[in-house]
């Protein structure tokens, strides 16, 4: 048990590590667009998960619905997303990604994936697949907690 305490600590520490690196990895990625970190967040939810209303938005970043509208109102002066009445019920606004964004979001990512890819270069194909199962293993647990 005593020694499962310090694995545990360990790969705390690395996931850290880990989330730092990648963190400033994506900011020095993110310096030659015209968004910032937290819009980055916001075009990717939008990117993967489609349109939603500024308050799904504000719950997914953790950020107060104010913070939310004014980072919307940028995005959307910059054209990246526009507001759209939902189809269903035209009280309900939703945020849509226009083209621009979408294109920005897609070069990020893949320039943050050819950095990991370049990262695990000297990883063979048999550690890359552990790598991906553990991962994705630890994420669905913690989503589930």
């Amino acid at each position: 048990m005593n020694k499962n305490i310090e694995h545990v600590a360990e790969i705390e520490k690395e996931l850290r590590y880990v989330s730092s690196l990648i963190k400033q990895k994506g900011r020095e990625i993110l310096s030659n667009y015209k968004i910032t970190p937290p819009q980055f967040v916001a075009l990717q939810f939008l990117f993967e998960d489609g349109d939603m209303t500024i308050g799904e938005l504000s719950t997914k970043m953790f950020l107060a619905f104010s913070t939310t509208t004014d980072l919307i109102d940028r995005m959307e002066r910059n054209e990246l997303v526009m507001r759209v009445k939902d189809e269903k019920d035209r009280r309900v606004v939703r945020i849509h990604l226009l083209e621009e964004g979408g294109r920005i979001i897609d070069e990020v990512i893949k320039k943050r994936q050819h950095y990991l890819s370049d990262v695990l270069s000297n990883f063979s194909d048999t550690e890359i697949a552990s790598l991906n199962e553990n991962l994705a293993k630890l994420h669905q647990e913690m989503r589930e907690e």
